[in-house]
């Protein structure tokens, strides 16, 4: 603007006739000078002393206000009788409820720093006070109080600033239930599992794994696969509310074209699926599935499977579910690998294998620690979150004393060095059987033993051998492992019992957990026997000869 342009000024409670203006506004009564100074369309303002500073007051004030009610907590003033002198609009928008005990709680505060010794006054400043509290079941909040020191040094009143805690307290609770629940999954103790059967030990886990996610993360859908080292497979060991033909999809442990899991197996990077239908690489769950999370089952620096939960809910996970589920599945991978090692016949070395084991589980423990200190530095001023952190640590070292009487099992058969050759046994003489092992010695050892007792025997070195097998010929029983490539021995019963519902079937594992979810699915279907490896020759004998008596239309198979 030229200097000779027509000026514009706004006159507040002064005259200005006597000044070479060309336009000049005065405000009509009511009419806000604030709001008029801020539409930008004056040069100057012309006002008295006191009008003026009157103005910069109401401005200051407007600014105050502004900043209280932009913040994200509550603020309010309270006085000693309880009553809200002024509040915010966060403050406003709270449950009553939580501002009826906001109210009750500065009120005993205005009691509490006016019993303080006057030396706390002496610069204008006192202690402030902080509490919690909850509303309802569901909603937890804290407030800082502080108190407003009159000239005389008497307090009267506090300001006190609330916030909403909720979801950092269900944190809380479920770092308390991750730290319950891990310690419960790893607790393998040997005085108890001692007292168990094989069988017993894959149910106990199975058990524990699905009670501890339904109540940790309130799942009810999820599996957990593991990879086979072989063929890069990821077998189901446990699965909870997925469709069968969910689970018969094959899966491995490849970036592409494998799904989640396969895509998380492969690069060892959780992946939240906010939603299903717009993911290329979500591959069937469960029916009208809208987001899943998963997370690799982390053991030290290697990826031995992953955890999959299922949501019908668009955008059902976050990122706290992200860290707390790889925090559950550390400790799932902990347990899968400590039954995996769990001794299944007592040897005078357990002592030398537990040390073994315990040397083995300390980098996983490490890393479970490394992560809850990571968690701690993250929150840093919430005392109630590190506490329980630093529980998850302490609790560590009771895991490590936990894992004991753990060992691999042989792969072979014993018992063989005293056995006899050309046996004759009534119920084994001339029963085809079919045998399917992909450890070379574990089939050959059993052929030879059962064709001494008079067995005619198929010997197969995979799943695919098997069923090929049993699509061309009749057999009086299958002896089958079930961790194998291409086929698990599940898929090899399922087609034994497609072929003759009568056909007794036994499967037989050298680990200590159920890969592919195989026995504890046959089990619920009629499976003859679970022989657990190393197994004695009479064991396995006895079991033989059991299966093909309960089953008796076996011996008349026309071969």
């Amino acid at each position: 603007m030229s200097t000779n342009d027509p000026k514009r000024i706004l006159a507040v409670n002064a005259q200005p006739q006597a000044l070479d203006f060309t336009q000049v506004q005065i405000p009509a009564e009511g009419e806000d000078a604030l709001a008029l100074i801020r539409s930008g369309q004056f040069d100057f303002v012309l006002a008295s002393c006191n009008t003026f500073d009157a103005i910069e007051k109401n401005f200051v004030q407007e600014q105050a206000s502004l900043v209280l009610d932009t913040i994200g907590e509550g603020v309010l003033v309270v006085n000693q009788p309880g009553t809200c002198v002024w509040s915010n609009k966060r403050m406003q928008a709270y449950p009553p409820a939580a501002m009826e005990q906001v109210l009750q709680i500065c009120s005993r505060a205005v009691e509490i720093f006016s019993t303080l010794s006057r030396q706390y006054y002496d610069d204008n400043a006192a202690p402030s006070k902080k509490f919690s509290f909850p509303v309802g079941l569901d909603q937890y909040f804290e407030l800082i109080a502080s108190p407003i020191i009159e000239s005389d040094k008497q307090i009267t009143q506090v300001v006190a600033v609330v916030w909403d805690v909720t979801r950092s307290k269900r944190m809380e609770q479920k770092i308390n239930a991750i730290d319950t629940a891990g310690k419960e999954l790893a607790k393998l103790e040997s005085d108890r599992i001692a007292k168990l059967t094989p069988s017993e030990r894959l149910n106990l886990l199975r058990d524990k794994i699905i009670k501890t996610s339904k109540e940790l993360l309130d799942f009810d859908h999820f599996n957990i696969r593991v990879v086979d080292e072989r063929d890069k497979k990821l077998d189901i060991v446990i699965d909870e509310g997925l469709p069968p033909e969910a689970l018969e999809i094959d899966l491995y442990a490849q970036p592409e074209g494998n799904g989640i899991s396969g895509y998380v197996t492969a690069t060892g990077r959780s992946y939240i699926c906010h939603d299903t239908e717009k993911d290329p690489r979500y591959i069937l769950g469960i029916k009208h599935c809208k987001s899943s999370l998963t997370v690799p089952l982390r053991l030290h620096d290697k990826i031995i499977g992953v955890f999959n939960v299922e949501s019908d809910t668009v955008g059902a996970f976050r990122e706290d579910d992200r860290q707390f589920a790889e925090i559950f599945g550390q400790y799932i991978a902990m347990a899968l690998n400590t039954l995996n090692l769990l001794v299944v016949e007592r040897c005078n070395t357990s002592g030398q294998i537990a040390d073994s084991v315990v040397q083995e589980m300390a980098t996983p423990l490490n890393d479970i620690v490394a992560e809850a200190k990571l968690l701690i530095d993250e929150y840093i001023g919430d005392d109630n979150m590190r506490t329980r952190l630093k529980k998850i640590i302490e609790n560590v070292e009771s895991v490590r004393i936990a894992v004991r009487d753990v060992a691999q099992g042989t792969r072979t058969v014993l018992g063989t060095s005293n056995l006899k050759s050309n046996l004759h046994d009534p119920i084994l003489a001339g029963k085809h059987i079919l045998i399917a092992d992909d450890e070379v010695n574990i089939r050959n050892t059993i052929g030879d033993i059962l064709t001494k007792h008079g067995c005619h025997c198929t010997i197969c070195k995979d799943g695919f051998e098997a069923i090929n097998e049993l699509a061309r010929n009749d057999f009086d029983l299958i002896l089958s492992d079930i961790r194998m490539p291409h086929r698990n021995g599940y898929e090899i019963f399922a087609s034994a019992q497609r072929k003759d519902k009568s056909l007794p079937v036994i499967l037989m594992t050298g680990f200590g957990y159920d890969p592919h979810h195989s026995i504890v699915r046959a089990s619920q279907e009629d499976l003859s026997a679970v022989l657990f490896k190393p197994f004695k020759v009479d064991q396995m004998l006895d079991e033989v000869c059991k299966a093909l008596t309960v089953n008796p239309s076996a011996n008349n198979v026309n071969h």
